[in-house]
């Protein structure tokens, strides 16, 4: 196999730990994405005459990759606009409730609210313990849940705090009350295995495949079963209106669409150059190696994490005071970059700052090394 640095084009003076936010495109994706945009400006015509056909092959091997079949998957720019597409397609009655955890992703939690507003529903954000077990997440939306509840939006593995939530359960217990579920998996492509079937029955799946996927940016699905698929609308009326779900997501005017053309090439390099199921648990020991490197180095107490953990990221608590809020967690994210040379993610949730995990394949121990050494100083200073 050759060395994992020829596979990227990651500038190798910076130490890159947080791929869970944007990810990284493999070089051969690139090369792959750069000939088709050179395509595109060779005939224009030839080019979005030709897209939609295209665009369906593509999004067919990204459903083969979720285990889905093509007629439930669309493909969407990320999944907020996944969100955003089903919160705008979606009546949601006048007086009607929807259900957020305090663990949502901000813009989802803005989304929904707005969506909730021009309907005149309201939103009630649950609140979950961050230790809490899966039985403990489930009671907390079983005991929520009642005749006014009209959606749930509940994340399967959550931004700032690295929770694998048990969104099947909770998706059962939601349609028994008559409630539809919103499962935001923005996280779970290629972190999981089979994410949308571990999401069990709910009605709306979304999930980005620039992440763990390692896809060009702009690259998402939307995944609906039911009868409310053929509700979902693109958020921009195109030529594909009259079509059917998902076809209707195929033609969106002259948006360039070769990030979706080339992302079933990173789905084949990983499983080439590495097997899914060999980098899921490489990635997922590096992740649990490098939390217990740092939490050595900054002496953190782990318990307060130590529920429902993701696989390939995890947090480690910093000291109290630090990130107490997202305008702190970003400062002190630009301070450590400038300091150490190390890309990382900070995020903060119920007042505690929190340092990020990401691990990819890419990333090796002495990453996590480097970080371990020079971080304390940077929080000390």
């Amino acid at each position: 196999m050759t060395t994992p640095s020829s596979h990227w084009t990651l500038d190798p003076s910076v130490v890159h730990l947080n791929h869970g936010s944007f990810g990284a495109v493999p070089r051969t994706v690139q090369e792959v994405q750069r000939a088709l945009r050179e395509e595109m400006e060779t005939n224009p015509d030839a080019w979005f005459r030709e897209l939609p056909e295209r665009v369906g092959r593509a999004r067919a091997a990204v459903a083969r990759f979720l285990r889905v079949p093509a007629e439930h998957t669309a493909l969407v720019p990320n999944a907020s606009a996944g969100v955003s597409t089903v919160l705008g397609s979606l009546a949601l009655p006048p007086g009607g409730e929807v259900l957020l955890t305090d663990h949502a992703y901000g813009a989802v939690a803005m989304g929904t609210a707005r969506a909730a507003e021009r309907a005149g529903a309201r939103v009630r954000t649950l609140h979950i313990p961050l230790e809490a077990t899966a039985e403990e997440i489930v009671a907390v939306f079983e005991g929520a849940l009642g005749e006014a509840t009209a959606l749930v939006v509940v994340d399967q593995i959550t931004s700032a705090t690295a929770r694998l939530f048990p969104v099947a359960e909770i998706a059962r217990l939601a349609h028994a009350t008559g409630a539809r579920v919103l499962v935001d998996g923005a996280h779970a492509p290629g972190m999981l295995a089979d994410p949308v079937g571990l999401a069990g029955a709910a009605d709306f799946w979304v999930g980005n495949l620039h992440k763990w996927c390692c896809a060009p940016r702009g690259t998402a699905a939307l995944v609906a079963r039911g009868a409310d698929a053929q509700g979902l609308w693109p958020l921009t009326d195109s030529w594909g209106t009259p079509d059917p779900f998902p076809r209707r997501f195929d033609v969106q005017g002259t948006s360039d669409f070769t990030a979706w053309l080339a992302a079933p090439r990173s789905l084949e390099f990983i499983e080439e150059t590495y097997g899914w199921d060999a980098a899921r648990a490489r990635m997922t020991k590096l992740a649990e190696v490098a939390q217990g490197l740092l939490a050595d180095a900054l002496g953190a107490d782990l318990t307060p994490v130590g529920g429902c953990e993701a696989p390939s990221m995890r947090l480690v608590p910093l000291p109290a005071g630090l990130a107490a809020d997202q305008e702190a967690a970003h400062s002190l994210q630009h301070r450590i970059a400038a300091d150490t040379g190390c890309e990382t993610a900070i995020t903060t949730w119920d007042g505690r700052g929190f340092l990020r995990l990401s691990a990819h394949l890419y990333n090796t121990v002495s990453d996590y090394e480097r970080l371990a050494e020079h971080l304390p100083g940077v929080l000390n200073a």
